[in-house]
């Protein structure tokens, strides 16, 4: 199965051994709960969809890496305990807890989440001497005489013994208690996700060019040459940090990530004539619907390279405008709660005033919580794209109402008015969205009509959540009527709620 299937079947899997019964205890009894073992090529994104799972269902996570772990750290350290049977005392050897699951009760007391994933990746790798005892893990959850915690699942991960020279077939018995997932490299599931996270366009378009190169593993005469999904997505990384300094990509910084020399220089070669398209077209032109006649017309007479790479900038430049939409809608929501929170602690104060009232004692404390928050969350890898965006936009304003405060108070009227200026930010950011969305419909269909072109924006568009919430809110006629005709019509079930309730005077 790709990547996307592997990280539903976990997520099921992960929904089913937290189910509880009336008594509060977990339906599945631990020892029942296999292990999941994901058995795939390196850098095809096994350990960040576990990051992605724990993010979507709320709940902790502990990551480790099992190669460099031996049978003390993994089991813990021996020690000499003094006990007493039948009258007489004996000396017996009791061990300290394992520094794995110590790991899972730390993160624990960090958090405040009493369920997650304890992930261990290369777990086919471990020494010999920890062979004996990963059977009686994996069973019982068990390291040493240490448990892990009720509530935290077993993940597992490693490579198949081709990729990786240290890595050893399992036997029947060990096998027999895991739920085993074999994942393959599967392009059209990664650019699902790539589309999403704003992976940069000169790599999507290329790969949509060259598909037989998204992965790659050889043996050479030089030894190893391979090109992994891993790669491509931190190359992509580096080069929006090279761009936004004004220093250059060249291949020797493509070849750092694209370890296969012929595809480093091919793609080197094809991002030289991106970055002329780049110029050339003024992609924040035709999203403003301010393009030169010549750019439709230029398009229109594109050879099929240049409209892919075209399309890749469009929907790129789209997919941005629209997440940020969507990002500070978000964190619009998330202010608003703790804004009526604030109100109704005022009102549980006796205050008749709420507008009036001083807020400031209340206002440094849930900065102060929310501050801790955030540090929690992203020590814990918890903090997910949107949750940032949302405290620092929060923080943001409690900072700016702090340093408003007059004779050493704040009323809050004072934030409800700094609230209602992000508010009228997020009306200008959702304008600037929908004609933008409204535009590179409007170009696509003047200068390629219903060709593939069309299909690969309404594609990109229904794979990115971001587009779909923003569609699914505010609306796109031209999206819907593409997507129907198109033959693929699907609006999006969980719609997301809408910001018109932001009223903090609503009871």
């Amino acid at each position: 199965m790709d990547i996307r299937q592997a990280k539903d079947q976990i997520k099921n899997a992960m929904l089913a051994y937290f189910l509880k019964d009336e008594f509060g205890n977990y339906r599945l009894p631990t020892e029942r709960q296999r292990p999941v073992f994901l058995l795939g090529a390196p850098g095809i994104g096994k350990t960040a969809i576990m990051e992605q799972i724990a993010q979507e269902l709320g709940v902790g996570i502990v990551s480790y890496s099992m190669t460099h772990h031996t049978r003390q750290s993994a089991l813990g350290l021996p020690f000499i305990a003094k006990k007493t049977y039948g009258g007489v005392e004996y000396d017996v050897s009791e061990y300290t807890m394992s520094e794995i699951i110590a790991s899972v009760y730390d993160a624990m007391e960090a958090t405040g989440r009493r369920e997650g994933i304890l992930f261990l990746d290369e777990i086919n790798c471990v020494s010999e001497t920890l062979t004996p005892a990963m059977l009686q893990f994996l069973q019982y959850k068990v390291f040493g005489r240490h448990r892990v915690p009720d509530g935290w699942i077993v993940v597992t991960a490693g490579n198949p013994p081709e990729y990786n020279r240290t890595a050893h077939d399992f036997d029947i018995a060990t096998w027999d208690r895991l739920k085993r997932i074999d994942v393959e490299p599967d392009f059209s599931a990664w650019r699902a996700f790539a589309v999403e996270a704003g992976v940069h366009p000169a790599v999507l378009s290329y790969l949509d060019i060259e598909r037989d190169h998204f992965y790659r593993v050889e043996t050479t005469v030089d030894g190893k040459s391979f090109v992994t999904a891993r790669g491509w997505d931190d190359l992509s990384a580096m080069m929006k940090l090279y761009e936004e300094q004004g220093i250059p990509v060249d291949e020797l910084l493509i070849g750092q990530y694209v370890q296969n020399a012929e595809i480093a220089k091919h793609f080197s070669v094809y991002y030289d004539l991106f970055t002329k398209y780049r110029s050339d077209y003024q992609v924040d032109r035709i999203l403003a619907g301010e393009e030169d006649a010549s750019v439709e017309e230029r398009a229109r007479e594109a050879a099929f390279d240049e409209r892919v790479s075209l399309m890749g900038l469009l929907t790129d430049a789209l997919g941005g405008t629209v997440r940020t939409a969507v990002l500070e809608e978000r964190a619009v929501e998330f202010a608003h709660g703790k804004l009526a929170a604030l109100r109704d602690a005022v009102a549980a104060g006796g205050a008749t005033d709420a507008d009036s009232a001083d807020v400031l004692p209340l206002l440094r404390e849930q900065t102060a919580a929310l501050q801790r928050q955030l540090e929690t969350e992203r020590a814990g890898g918890l903090l997910s794209d949107e949750a940032y965006v949302s405290y620092e936009r929060t923080l943001a304003l409690f900072d700016a109402a702090l340093r408003g405060a007059q004779d050493g108070r704040v009323a809050f009227g004072q934030i409800k008015e700094l609230f209602g200026e992000s508010v009228d930010a997020l009306e200008a950011q959702v304008d600037t969205a929908s004609r933008a969305l409204d535009n590179a419909f409007a170009f696509v269909e003047r200068a390629f009509g219903e060709g593939q072109e069309m299909l690969l924006l309404v594609t990109d568009l229904s794979a990115n959540r971001y587009s779909m919430a923003f569609i699914n809110d505010h609306g796109c006629e031209r999206y819907f009527a593409h997507n129907k005709s198109l033959l693929f019509y699907e609006r999006g079930t969980d719609l997301a709620e809408r910001i018109n309730r932001l009223d903090l005077d609503a009871e």
